[in-house]
């Protein structure tokens, strides 16, 4: 399987849910996925994956809530999806995280790692 398809819980990012206040840093929720991708189908039966879906669901919506709120305010939001765009894949979330230098994983919070991946991903132009 394809990795077990174990970032579900990247594909949740985009699912309507109250954001939960988060408990770890980028690089503790980078680690445990990386040691849920390698358990392959068995990550499914991991006790980590739900809280791990949960919090993804709660970084990416408080992403999303922080760019709707600058663009309300008339400010310039940090990244911008197209519209219609897609969720990022386990793959490119994966890749993602791995890009931002583990001294910078340490100290951000798993809705900063998930905001600066979408910067990458849809920079707002300059115009």
């Amino acid at each position: 399987m394809h990795h077990a398809r174990l970032l579900i819980l990247v594909a949740a990012l985009g699912f309507p849910e109250v954001a939960n206040a988060q408990s770890m840093n980028a690089q503790e929720f980078f680690k445990r996925a990386q040691t849920l991708k390698a358990k392959g189908a068995m990550a499914l039966l991991s006790r980590d994956l739900k809280p791990m879906i949960k919090e993804a669901r709660s970084a990416g919506l408080k992403a999303r809530a922080t760019r709707l709120a600058a663009v309300a305010a008339g400010h310039s939001p940090r990244y911008c999806p197209p519209r219609g765009s897609k969720r990022l894949g386990n793959e490119e979330f994966m890749e993602g995280m791995e890009a931002i230098p583990l001294a910078e994983r340490i100290e951000i919070d798993l809705t900063e790692a998930i905001t600066r991946i979408l910067v990458r991903k849809y920079p707002c132009s300059k115009n």
